[in-house]
């Protein structure tokens, strides 16, 4: 009975403590009770040397010094801007902010120290694992905060948990931490953590990217995998091939130039998040057609699902000198002008159906001894043009999987399509990128997209689409891409991308059906899923700082979709728990 008693005095006093919902959660955590206020004026210190905090300051170049000064700016500008007053985190009439009344005690410093030396180029365009993400928080009882990281990166992913620490008081302009002292020791489990945007089936304007990019430097993500092109349209500016876009493009303001271009890859690495373009070919490249139909074949042939995964179809021909041609004039023109801002390029090679090449022209023919021999040759061409412009090339799982392509060991696979892909994939030797289906494709789930009349309502019934159902934060949060791996195998696994590909995506829902889906996922790489034991991260643990974190970003300016009801969040998660009456 004593047992019994001092059991639940124990879970009552923890459910009286404040949850902290530090998203991701860091790799090593202490905090305590004491709470300590800030003010707008604090001081910070770089490297010894006190350093402005400006509003909206934006860096000018990547010395080391105004990159963190540019991140310390955007993380006091986003504290002490999105007004975070966190009542919905928190049951009605309950006291939960401290007495801003009497003797208060504050934050006196916040105190930088870089410890290692950037490398200019990989920290602007880092493969994965060459920049030291890892920080130490510390924040004592009486008001001093250390922040120490090997590199200007980890000095921005440790500013970000910092700001986590803190909430708006109703009263005003009051911002305070109830989790005095705080201990922090954090770095990433993967390399590698991305969200694929595809702007040929819907465009996003840029405005709507780099807020994008702002959310995943947030999550302490690190990757935006950019989908550019495909059949639909071709949004992208090649200055030395104007039709492209002129006659691809879904409409002539729905184009990226390349001013644009540099603003979204610059804007990016100034955040540690590194764009990275994708041109699908040889399928998928459709769009071409509009401008040189003398390249593509199939181009919207019928049936589609014949000839191609969806419509409009169009591959390049295999064996034509012209699509060498103009691919090489394409690399020519755009290498140069994002290889200063990211160390990939992803040429796709997914779904390519063998039977479009019964139209083409120079092949003729849908036997896999004929075509194996060209898509071969097709790859190592465009492959070696990547990698003179010093890129990695990443392909889909496919040109391996499917098409048994002998491929350069430095190509990075990204593998899609179901459970055990990592595992063959790694098995062949290759770095993979993971985008499981099953479990990180945040555009299923939601009908069908395509048309059926009446000769084929009853096969359409009831208009699913092909990956549903949606995938919910708690199964993307489950998946682990390591899992069932050599530790050989491991050791190749870079790490993942949750992809939202766009065909009923558009600027208008896709914050909520993105975000906070992906942070999930977010924390699955940076923290991973499972405790030290091996044990899964609790949901009851894990959903309250992901509910909070929900309301941070709205607070932020996105328009994350809500993960339950108002009444879980301002309660315990055991009220909520799914409970078996048997």
């Amino acid at each position: 009975m004593r047992s019994l008693l001092l059991s639940s005095l124990c879970a009552l006093l923890i459910a009286l403590q404040p949850v902290v919902a530090v998203w991701p959660i860091p790799k090593k955590f202490k905090t305590g009770n004491t709470t300590l206020f800030l003010h707008q004026n604090l001081e910070i210190k770089y490297n010894d040397n006190l350093t402005q905090y400006t509003f909206g300051y934006e860096a000018a170049t990547f010395d080391s010094h105004d990159i963190v000064r540019a991140g310390v700016s955007r993380a006091l500008s986003t504290l002490f801007g999105e007004q975070f007053v966190p009542w919905m985190l928190h049951k009605p009439g309950d006291k939960f902010e401290p007495d801003v009344n009497g003797n208060l005690k504050w934050i006196k410093m916040l105190e930088i120290t870089q410890t290692g030396k950037d490398d200019s180029e990989k920290i602007l365009k880092p493969k994965a694992g060459e920049v030291d993400e890892s920080y130490n928080l510390t924040l004592s009882a009486d008001g001093e905060v250390k922040l120490t990281a090997v590199s200007s990166i980890g000095v921005l992913r440790g500013l970000e948990t910092f700001i986590q620490l803190f909430y708006q008081h109703s009263a005003g302009t009051f911002w305070y931490t109830p989790y005095a002292p705080v201990e922090i020791e954090d770095e990433p489990k993967f390399d590698h953590r991305g969200l694929l945007i595809d702007t040929s089936r819907h465009f996003f304007p840029v405005d709507h990217i780099l807020r994008t990019i702002d959310a995943l430097a947030w999550n302490k993500m690190n990757r935006l995998h950019f989908h550019v092109t495909d059949s639909q349209s071709w949004p992208l500016e090649i200055p030395s091939m104007p039709e492209l876009h002129k006659k691809g493009a879904h409409h002539p303001a729905f184009t990226y130039s390349p001013t644009d271009v540099d603003r979204i890859f610059k804007y990016g690495a100034m955040r540690g998040v590194q764009v990275y373009f994708e041109i699908d070919m040889p399928g998928h490249i459709g769009s071409v057609a509009l401008s040189h139909p003398e390249l593509i074949t199939a181009w919207n042939a019928r049936p589609y699902d014949a000839y191609c995964a969806q419509p409009p179809c169009g591959n390049f021909k295999l064996n034509s000198t012209k699509v060498d041609e103009f691919v090489k004039r394409l690399f020519d023109d755009l290498f140069p002008r994002i290889s200063k801002y990211t160390s990939y390029f992803h040429t796709g090679g997914d779904e390519i159906k063998y039977k479009a090449y019964t139209l083409d022209d120079t092949v003729k023919s849908d036997k896999e001894d004929v075509l194996k021999p060209l898509l071969q040759k097709f790859f190592d061409k465009s492959h070696k043009q990547v990698r003179d412009a010093k890129l990695t090339p990443i392909v889909w799982e496919e040109s391996v999987e499917k098409y048994n392509l002998a491929l350069e060991k430095d190509v990075i696979v990204q593998t899609w399509t179901g459970d055990g892909k990592v595992q063959n994939v790694t098995s062949k030797g290759y770095g993979v990128i993971d985008s499981n289906v099953n479990y990180w494709y945040l555009d299923c789930g939601r009908g069908q997209w395509v048309l059926f009349d009446n000769n084929e309502y009853a096969r359409g019934w009831p208009f699913n689409d092909w990956c549903g159902p949606t995938k919910s934060w708690q199964r993307i949060y489950s998946h682990d891409p390591r899992a069932n791996l050599t530790a050989e195998q491991a050791k190749l696994v870079l790490g993942g991308e949750v992809a939202a590909w766009s065909e009923t995506i558009d600027p208008l829902n896709f914050d909520p059906l993105v975000w906070p889906r992906a942070s999930a996922a977010g924390e699955a790489l940076w923290s991973g899923n499972k405790l030290e034991s091996g044990q899964n991260r609790s949901q009851l643990e894990v959903a309250p700082r992901l509910f909070e974190w929900r309301e941070r970003m709205v607070a932020r300016g996105i328009r994350a979709a809500p993960l339950t009801q108002l009444f879980c969040t301002q309660r315990s998660p055991e009220e909520c728990l799914w409970e078996n009456p048997n």
